[in-house]
C-alpha cells in the first residue's frame, strides 16, 4: 500500500442528490472533484461548474488542415501536369470538390479523436478510483462523488465531515497508485 491517498469517495443515492451535492461542493470552492453516475444526469457538468470543452476547436483544426491539404494536392497536380481541356482553368475549385470535402471531414473526425485523448490523458489502463470495493455500484444504482487530495481545498478531516453533511455515505479514503 501507499502512503499517499487520491482523494474521498462519498455515495449517493438518487440523481437529484448527486445534482445537489455537487453544486455544493462546486459551492464550497473546490476544483479538483468529479462525478460518478449509472446514467447521464442532465446539467451536472454545470452543477460543477465545468467549462464548455475545448474538443470542438480541435475538430476545427482538423478540418481547416483536411482543406488545406486537399486544396494543395489540387493545386500542385493541376500545375505540376496541367489539363487544358476546353478552354477551362489550370486550377479551379469545383471539379475537385469530393477532394477537400473528404478531406476535410477525414481530419476533422482525425481531430476530434485524437483531442479526445489528448484532453482524457489516455490512455490511461487504471485509475485510482477503480481500486475502491464499492466503484463497480457506480455502474448500476448509486452516485458517487471523488474530491482529489491534490485539490488546493482538500483537508482530509474536514473534507470528510463535508461530505458527510451534504448527505454522503460510506466516505471513504482512496489509496493512490504506487508509483514505479
Amino acid at each position: 500500500m501507499s502512503n499517499e491517498s487520491y482523494g474521498l469517495i462519498a455515495t449517493f443515492d438518487t440523481s437529484p442528490a448527486i445534482y445537489k451535492a455537487a453544486k455544493k461542493v462546486n459551492e464550497a470552492g473546490y476544483t479538483k472533484f468529479d462525478i460518478y453516475t449509472p446514467f447521464p444526469v442532465h446539467g451536472i457538468e454545470y452543477a460543477m461548474g465545468e467549462k464548455r470543452s475545448f474538443l470542438g476547436g480541435f475538430s476545427l483544426i482538423g478540418g481547416i488542415s483536411g482543406f488545406a491539404i486537399g486544396m494543395a494536392i489540387v493545386a500542385f497536380m493541376n500545375f505540376d501536369y496541367p489539363l487544358i481541356i476546353g478552354g477551362k482553368p489550370i486550377f479551379g475549385p469545383i471539379f475537385p470538390f469530393p477532394i477537400f470535402y473528404e478531406l476535410t471531414i477525414l481530419c476533422a473526425a482525425f481531430g476530434t479523436f485524437f483531442g479526445m485523448f489528448i484532453m482524457n490523458n489516455l490512455p490511461r489502463h487504471n485509475h485510482p478510483v477503480f481500486e475502491y470495493k464499492d466503484f463497480g455500484k457506480s455502474s448500476d444504482d448509486k452516485f458517487m462523488i471523488v474530491i482529489e487530495t491534490s485539490d488546493p481545498e482538500f483537508d482530509e478531516g474536514k473534507t470528510k465531515t463535508f461530505l458527510e453533511e451534504i448527505g454522503g455515505t460510506e466516505v471513504t479514503l482512496i489509496d493512490a497508485p504506487e508509483k514505479d
